[in-house]
């Protein structure tokens, strides 16, 4: 991994932890799962899976703590936009297919926390958490249809604009 590379996934990391503190008061209303697309439609499969775990060891330190109830299947949820864009969706750009993963993921994210929130609480508790969870799934699952739709390929294209002007080029090579 180039220097250039790296910074580009320190500044990718960045920029996804700053915009979700800016909407901390939106409830799962935010930019993350469109930076995630953004940011993995030019990151290598290696390159994404650095980027993720960057992220949520940053989220996770500074919202309080290293719960594994809490990060695991956030890294768990996460790491599944950079192997479904990679494989299953076969590195396409087409934002309304996108924008169906995005509206899928809104789902599987909340229900990832589902088989931790069991053994914390109990299995007889899978019915009230998916009861109190389901709105935020779908705002979450809306947002990201929604952003993805619109907002991805202005991104993309501001995104690989900037990595091929070497804009980002670091000064001295430490190699």
């Amino acid at each position: 991994m180039t220097t250039r590379r790296l910074m580009m996934i320190a500044v990718a990391i960045a920029v996804t932890f700053v915009q979700e503190q800016m909407f901390l008061l939106l409830p799962n209303i935010q930019l993350t799962v469109l930076l995630m697309f953004v940011f993995v439609s030019v990151f290598t499969y290696k390159e994404s899976l650095v980027y993720i775990i960057g992220y949520v060891l940053l989220d996770n330190l500074y919202m309080g703590g290293f719960n594994l109830f809490y990060m695991i299947p956030m890294l768990f949820a996460w790491s599944l936009i950079p192997f479904a864009y990679h494989t299953v969706l076969r590195r396409t750009t087409n934002e309304m297919t996108l924008a169906f993963a995005a509206f899928v993921f809104g789902f599987v994210y909340g229900w990832s926390f589902l088989p931790f929130n069991m053994i914390q609480t109990g299995i007889d508790n899978m019915w009230v958490y998916l009861s109190a969870d389901i709105m935020w799934e779908i705002t979450m699952a809306v947002t990201g249809f929604v952003t993805v739709n619109y907002l991805f390929q202005p991104l993309r294209k501001t995104l690989v604009r900037t990595l091929e002007s070497g804009v980002l080029t670091p000064a001295k090579s430490y190699k």
